[in-house]
């Protein structure tokens, strides 16, 4: 598992913009994506507008979506409500 992040170009609202995430983060993103019958790139853009104007970076925004989704799934299968 490496720690270094990878570049990857995407287009949000018809703009050309990279991301940078840790292969583990891509991962959970088309994991994540796959779960909702989404492309990665649906799914980063629904991010991006999800978090409007905020002051969190997309990178960020992304890291936080995985994080959510797998905790989801834990407490699911504890089930937890």
């Amino acid at each position: 598992m490496s720690g270094r992040p990878v570049k990857r170009s995407i287009m949000i609202a018809g703009h050309r913009t990279s991301v940078s995430l840790e292969g583990p983060f891509w991962d959970g993103l088309k994991a994540l994506a796959d779960s909702r019958g989404l492309t990665v790139a649906h799914l980063i853009a629904e991010i991006d507008a999800a978090r409007g104007d905020a002051d969190t970076g997309l990178s960020g925004a992304l890291r936080v979506a995985v994080l959510a989704y797998y905790q989801d799934l834990a407490h699911a299968h504890r089930g937890d409500t």
